[in-house]
C-alpha cells in the first residue's frame, strides 16, 4: 500500500512540444549527487491542462458515504485514474483517490514472466503523469512543457533516459532560451523486473536558434529544483515495475531516499495536451 504525505504529492501537466525542436551542439554537465517538479498547485505556472483521450468511465457508486473504489476492475481503476491525474484541484480527497487507484491496480497486476515480454512491454517514451515526490516550487523564470522516461531494452540491462524539454526567461519576462535536458543513465535488471539504475551524466542542449543563458548554472539549479528527484538524479535506486500494460506504466522507487516514491507515465502519444 502506498500513503501519500498531504500536500507533497501533485499531478504533473505537462505542456507537450510543438513541432521537432531542431538542436544545436550539447554541452555537457558533470553529475552531481542528489537533486530534486514542484509541490504546489496544478494552476502553477509553466503548466496547462491536459486534455486526455476520450475513454469510457464507469460512475463510482458510494456505500455509506464511502467511494466503492475497491469494487473496480484494474482497467475501471485505470480509467479513473487517468480522468482524475487533470483535473486534480489540491484537494486532500483527490490524493485519496490517486492512492486507491493505484493501491488496486497494484493489488491486481500480474507481472510479466518473461524478460523477453517485459522488454517488449517496457521499452519506448513514456511521459511523466504524476509523482509522490514532488517537492519543489515553481520559479517565473522557468516552464518545463514536457518530462518524458525513455526506455531502451537489450536483455537484462539496458539504458533510461530523462529527458525535460525547458523554456527559460533569464530577465524574467521573456522565454527567449530553450532546450533540452538529458539525465543518461544505465540499468540491469537482477530481480524480477527491478531494474538497478545507475547515473551515466546529465546533458543540457539548447535548441537550435535559442539564446545560450548567461548564468548555465543558474539555470540547471532551477531545473534541479523543478524536476522530481528521482528523475534528476537516480542513481543508487532502484525501480520495481508494480503496473505495466500497452499505456501506463507504474513504477515504485526503493532506495536509500526515495523508498516508496510512485512514478504514474503514460506512453507518449496517449494524451493529446492543449497548450495555454
Amino acid at each position: 500500500m502506498i500513503s501519500y504525505p498531504k500536500r507533497e504529492a501533485i499531478a504533473l501537466l505537462l505542456l507537450a512540444c510543438s513541432g521537432n525542436n531542431e538542436v544545436a551542439d550539447a554541452f555537457a554537465l558533470s553529475p552531481q549527487p542528489h537533486r530534486t517538479l514542484a509541490s504546489t498547485s496544478l494552476a502553477a505556472e509553466g503548466f496547462a491542462p491536459a486534455v486526455v483521450k476520450e475513454r469510457p468511465t464507469k460512475k463510482i457508486t458510494k456505500v455509506n458515504g464511502e467511494s466503492s473504489i475497491d469494487a473496480l476492475s484494474a482497467d475501471e481503476a485505470k480509467c479513473a485514474l487517468i480522468d482524475l491525474i487533470p483535473r486534480m484541484t489540491g484537494e486532500d480527497e483527490d490524493y485519496r483517490a490517486v492512492e486507491s487507484y493505484i493501491n488496486l491496480l497494484e493489488d491486481k497486476y500480474s507481472p510479466v514472466q518473461t524478460i523477453d515480454f517485459l522488454n517488449l512491454a517496457m521499452a519506448g517514451e513514456w511521459q511523466l503523469l504524476f509523482s509522490t515526490n514532488l517537492m519543489g516550487r515553481p520559479h517565473k523564470k522557468l516552464r518545463l512543457r514536457e518530462l518524458v522516461q525513455k526506455v531502451e531494452a537489450d536483455g537484462f540491462n539496458g539504458t533510461l533516459t530523462n529527458l525535460a524539454q525547458w523554456d527559460y526567461a533569464e530577465d524574467g519576462e521573456t522565454f527567449d532560451a530553450n532546450g533540452k535536458f538529458s539525465v543518461k543513465c544505465s540499468y540491469s535488471i537482477n530481480q524480477g523486473a527491478r531494474m538497478v539504475v545507475d547515473l551515466n551524466d546529465h546533458e543540457m542542449r539548447p535548441a537550435k536558434g535559442s539564446k545560450i543563458p548567461e548564468d548555465v548554472p543558474g539555470l540547471v539549479g532551477l531545473l534541479h529544483w523543478a524536476i522530481p528527484k528521482e528523475i534528476f538524479d537516480p542513481n543508487g535506486h532502484a525501480m520495481d515495475t508494480t503496473y505495466l500494460d500497452a499505456d501506463l506504466r507504474i513504477v515504485r522507487l526503493t532506495g536509500p531516499n526515495h523508498e516508496g516514491v510512485r512514478n504514474v507515465f503514460m506512453r507518449k502519444g496517449s494524451l493529446e495536451i492543449s497548450p495555454m
